[in-house]
């Protein structure tokens, strides 16, 4: 069983905004925007069905990192 470092407190990731050049955010798992249910959904079955080849082998973790001052939004996979 694999874990994710973010998810887990371990670790931290700093990203710099591709658009604007700030500090981009941390928003959490990407499977927990697709509805109201999901952040309660065993994960391994989220990652089944997030469309994301990288996450179908249980080894990354898809985090949304959003920047505050431009709003851009990326997906970034977090090792497990």
């Amino acid at each position: 069983m694999s874990i994710c470092p973010i998810c887990n407190g371990l670790r931290e990731v700093y990203l710099q905004c591709t658009q604007c050049g700030k500090q981009m955010v941390d928003s959490g798992r990407l499977m927990d925007f697709y509805d109201d249910y999901s952040p309660y959904m065993e994960i391994d079955l989220m990652k089944m069905e997030d469309g994301y080849s990288d996450t179908n082998s249980g080894k990354k973790c898809p985090h949304l990192y959003t920047c505050p001052t431009c709003q851009k939004d990326e997906v970034i996979f977090i090792k497990e």
